[in-house]
């Protein structure tokens, strides 16, 4: 074997040694009780990217943020277009798999509507899933785990400076 391919060979190593370990068991993993969606304020929302060519802007209250003791980032997302219409999403990342579930959503007339047979998707796949992906990438998620607190994504999505 030479230098060069005991070297790559090394390399190949560590790779699948930290792919490993950021690997997760979740075969035993439950989902806790959801609490029902929280009051959410559209003046006080936290902005965050989602695509430079979208024609919405996306938003997560602070004060609807949690992180439950199953590890699910808990959060009311509001996403506005310039004429004024919204949608309002009761959401849940699970970093630790890549997915997200849409558990509620906000009706005109001011009341939560829960998503029958909510399920998990893929943070990965197509458009209807991009907002959960920039939100878990722009601080709610590190890595394969959730945020360390409800403060530290606070902080992440301040520090993106899109919030007035």
């Amino acid at each position: 074997m030479t230098f060069r391919s005991l070297g790559l060979a090394c390399l190949l190593g560590l790779s699948l040694t930290a792919a490993a370990q950021n690997m997760v068991d979740t075969s035993d993993w439950k989902e806790g009780e959801v609490p029902p969606p929280p009051a959410f304020d559209a003046a006080k929302l936290l902005r965050f990217d989602v695509s430079s060519g979208s024609a919405l802007v996306y938003g997560v209250d602070p004060a609807t943020l949690s992180i439950g003791k199953d590890g699910i980032v808990r959060y009311v997302l509001v996403a506005s277009s310039s004429s004024g219409a919204r949608n309002v999403l009761y959401e849940g990342l699970r970093c630790s798999s890549g997915e997200f579930k849409t558990y509620a959503r906000y009706l005109p007339e001011g009341s939560w509507a829960s998503v029958e047979k909510a399920e998990w998707r893929s943070m990965f796949g197509n458009l209807p899933s991009r907002h959960a992906l920039q939100l878990a990438r722009a601080g709610a998620c590190n890595n394969s785990a959730p945020a360390s607190s409800v403060g530290e994504i606070v902080r992440q999505l301040k520090k993106q400076g899109l919030s007035p």
